[in-house]
């Protein structure tokens, strides 16, 4: 009976969350409550809801402090001129803008959150690829799938999850999945240059100065240009002629884009290649990518916050301190030299509320979830009929069935609804046959990369609406690239003997 009642409370979990009739912090907390009473055991709901959360607490300060933090260094500018040097570096070469996405959307993942990743990526790039008629298909290919490697950080939510569900520690799954996760960002960047490569075959090469100046794109494919042209002709001796005439006005034109055929996009009277801004496109209005005039920078403490930030990645790598403590002294650090007034630091971290209550709530609203799944033996029972299901052979083998199943499984569903409602599942069978619930943990981040795409991912919206690419056209493209990174991270953590 519980075996058939866990089934169904988790089925009943996916289906609300993945129907969008709960949010996931809702279902999480009156979902299992429900079934707590339906088993008979209501009077017990508060113990396994105390332990839950006594158990999740360090996991909750850890995320909190460090979405804090990373937004101070956002805020302060500390990723300023690393935007500006991947632009620099870029110039109008299709490969190595490219790379620069790959580049860029990695480094700004340190932040966790992918939202914010994705709209300082695109804010950053979008104009060079519309300028140059490059895909933009691929730039929002890249920039998820790189997102999606370092969405395994300890802050960044799965491995917290992962964590949180079998109650282990968030360091010890994700320092040894290093060298794992540094060969799935290093499969990233050698996607982005072959997709580079075939842009630049495709549009063919211009300096930067010449992109500017005549705003042609470069190929043997049809292409309009902006009005009172005249020809521009690119490296590979491609043309594309102008209308002809004086006028300052632009026609639209027409540039092929991968996975979609022709389509058209506006030519660039007077936008930009640098710096970028707006929530629906970069230089539409509205969400400025990174202002270099906001008024929260503090260009005087650079490389104070550059140190700080090497500092706390190396004691976090080397396990001097918990992951939790060290976020919160260098959140508190941050906040107290960046902003020493007072209500300079209440604006920051109020800036940065909306996501800590979000992720933060999830978290202890995850104890009610758990708290229940174990307490009243539900995931016991259904870990001993899973184990019996799973035929011999494959049970010592766990951690890769495990690896295996998070690549599908963390697309068709949330990471809520994988981590904690089948992870727990899998970690019990695999405890019957030796296998290490951190091996198991592991195993559960190498799907990562495909399930930022998923139409579940609220951040994808960001993306794709940003870069004004169709959501069902990025999926085409996406998918089977990032399958592939999913799977090059098993096979490194197989090979390493990670899992």
């Amino acid at each position: 009976m519980l075996t058939i009642l866990g089934f169904v409370m988790i089925a009943t979990f996916l289906v609300l969350i993945m129907m969008k009739k709960m949010s996931p912090i809702a279902a999480l907390v009156l979902i299992p409550a429900l079934f707590c009473v339906f088993v008979g055991q209501g009077g017990q709901l508060g113990d396994y809801v105390l332990k839950g959360v006594g158990d999740l607490a360090p996991t909750a300060a850890m995320l909190m402090f460090a979405i804090v933090y990373f937004g101070v260094m956002i805020d302060v500018g500390l990723f300023d001129p690393v935007v500006r040097g991947i632009l620099r570096f870029c110039k109008a070469d299709p490969m190595r803008i490219v790379v620069g996405t790959a580049l860029l959307a990695a480094i700004v993942s340190l932040d966790g959150d992918g939202s914010t990743t994705f709209m300082i990526t695109v804010s950053a790039m979008y104009p060079l690829y519309k300028r140059l008629g490059m895909s933009r298909i691929v730039m929002t290919g890249v920039a998820a799938t790189a997102n999606g490697v370092m969405n395994t950080l300890p802050w960044g939510g799965p491995t917290a999850r992962a964590a949180t569900a079998l109650k282990v520690d968030a360091g010890d799954v994700f320092v040894p999945m290093i060298p794992a996760l540094g060969v799935g960002l290093l499969c990233v960047f050698v996607l982005a240059y072959v997709l580079g490569v075939r842009e630049r075959r495709r549009l063919g090469m211009l300096t930067l100065d010449e992109a500017l100046e005549s705003g042609t794109v470069t190929t043997g494919q049809p292409v309009l240009v902006k009005s009172g042209g005249g020809t521009g002709t690119s490296a590979t001796g491609g043309s594309g002629t102008g209308s002809g005439g004086t006028g300052t006005g632009a026609d639209d034109r027409t540039v092929p884009a991968e996975g979609m055929g022709n389509r058209t996009v506006p030519a660039e009277g007077s936008e930009r290649s640098e710096g970028a801004q707006g929530s629906e496109g970069p230089g539409d209005g509205g969400f400025q990518g990174l202002d270099p005039h906001r008024a929260t920078l503090r260009p005087r403490l650079y490389w104070f916050n550059a140190a700080l930030t090497v500092a706390l990645l190396t004691a976090m790598i080397m396990e001097l301190l918990p992951i939790p403590v060290l976020f919160l002294l260098g959140a508190a650090l941050a906040l107290t030299v960046n902003y020493p007034n007072m209500a300079d630091q209440k604006a920051r971290i109020a800036a940065h509320a909306d996501n800590v209550l979000n992720v933060s709530g999830m978290v202890f609203a995850a104890a009610v979830f758990t708290g229940v799944l174990t307490g009243t033996g539900m995931v016991q029972h259904m870990a001993d009929w899973l184990v019996g299901a799973i035929p011999e052979g494959m049970g010592p083998h766990m951690a890769l069935v495990t690896g295996v199943l998070s690549v599908p499984l963390t697309y068709f569903m949330s990471n809520d609804g994988f981590y904690f409602g089948v992870l727990p599942v899998l970690a019990e069978a695999g405890a019957a046959h030796g296998v290490s619930p951190l091996e198991i943990a592991r195993a559960s981040l190498v799907g990562q990369p495909l399930h930022m795409s998923s139409p579940l991912v609220p951040a994808v919206y960001v993306l794709v609406g940003m870069a004004k690419v169709e959501f069902g056209d990025h999926t085409r493209f996406t998918v089977k690239w990032a399958a592939l990174t999913s799977l090059v991270v098993l096979g490194a953590g197989l090979l390493f003997g990670i899992i």
